[in-house]
């Protein structure tokens, strides 16, 4: 149907016409190609410039016949004296046709203009309109839990959040600026409803999870009656390096540094998988549930494949962007 209406249009108005699509379309292909190293990408603009050459040579032979045919034909001089009032009469006629005659080139310089705006409008339109969202958009988003079973802690535990809501108290779209890369979109999210270990299901902790090419954030919630304070101390006997007790919103907070555990399954059966080994090293924010430190807390855990950290207001920052959202945990 596009094609019909083309042809339709006439000939100084649909040459330039496809002049100015073809060179657009063509340039702007090949620059995506050579930025994104493209190959098919780069042979389809080189075929819309190729096009855009042969349309350039009609209207070029097109112009040179017009021109042609406009040069006054050479005839004998005295054909003119002889018979002055024979050729007198059709001056008026040819003085009218050449008023009828329409504009070529004004057809091309109007066609050029208008479709010279619709391009500069396309083109330029992503980067002058604001955008919806406002920040770095989100490149995946939690999937819903509305039909989830909940185990029973979660039933027994008042105002226990889920791993769903965690997912969505995490998963914000300023998150990559939290951790100082703004350039980053989240490539994976998720939110479990798990229960702690070693607690034969009786105490609820969910969890979520949101990864991004340089940093993976984790958020869990242990529902549970160890306060920071017994956690701090449980700290002093264990492995745990970098302890730094503080206040976040007002409520007890340690940060503790450690290591991730690495686990090998394997799919194709034929064996479990290699041994568990120790991943890469993190830096875990540990807040209490609520400003009197009567159990519970929230863990905030970064780490990255390359054992690079952020530094420890990365944690803070998030903390106080996703904390307030999780409710509070009432006796």
């Amino acid at each position: 149907m596009l094609g019909f209406l083309v042809r339709l249009l006439p000939f100084w108005v649909r040459e330039p016409l496809l002049i100015l699509v073809g060179s657009v379309f063509g340039v702007r292909i090949m620059y995506l190609a050579h930025r994104d190293g493209e190959w098919v990408a780069a042979a389809i603009g080189l075929v819309f410039l190729v096009f855009t050459a042969v349309r350039v040579h009609t209207v070029a032979r097109a112009l040179r016949a017009r021109r042609a045919r406009r040069a006054p034909a050479p005839g004998p001089a005295p054909a003119a004296e002889v018979a002055p009032a024979a050729i007198a009469p059709a001056a008026p006629a040819v003085a009218v046709a050449a008023e009828k005659e329409p504009d070529a080139w004004g057809q091309a310089v109007a066609a050029v203009a208008v479709f010279a705006t619709l391009g500069a409008a396309l083109w330029l339109g992503p980067h002058l309109l604001p955008s919806d969202d406002g920040g770095a958009p989100r490149a995946v988003s939690c999937a819903g839990g509305e039909d989830e079973e909940l185990p029973g802690a979660y039933r027994k535990t008042p105002r226990a959040v889920t791993g769903d809501e965690l997912c969505n108290a995490l998963n914000r779209p300023d998150l990559p600026q939290l951790l100082g890369t703004p350039a980053e979109t989240a490539t994976a999210v998720s939110g479990t409803s798990n229960t702690a270990p070693l607690t034969d299901g009786k105490v609820a902790q969910p969890e979520a999870e949101v990864q991004f090419d340089t940093y993976t954030v984790n958020v869990s919630v242990t529902y549970n009656e160890l306060s920071i304070a017994q956690y701090v101390k449980l700290m002093e006997y264990g492995e745990e390096t970098d302890v730094r007790k503080l206040s976040v919103l007002g409520r007890s907070a340690v940060l503790a540094s450690g290591h991730t555990m690495k686990i090998e399954i394997n799919l194709g059966g034929g064996g479990s998988g290699g041994p568990v080994e120790q991943g890469p090293p993190a830096r875990t924010l540990s807040v209490a549930l609520d400003a009197k430190d009567r159990g519970g807390y929230c863990d905030i855990t970064v780490w990255s494949t390359s054992g690079a950290l952020p530094d420890d207001s990365a944690l803070l920052d998030i903390a106080e962007k996703v904390l307030p959202t999780i409710p509070d945990r009432t006796v």
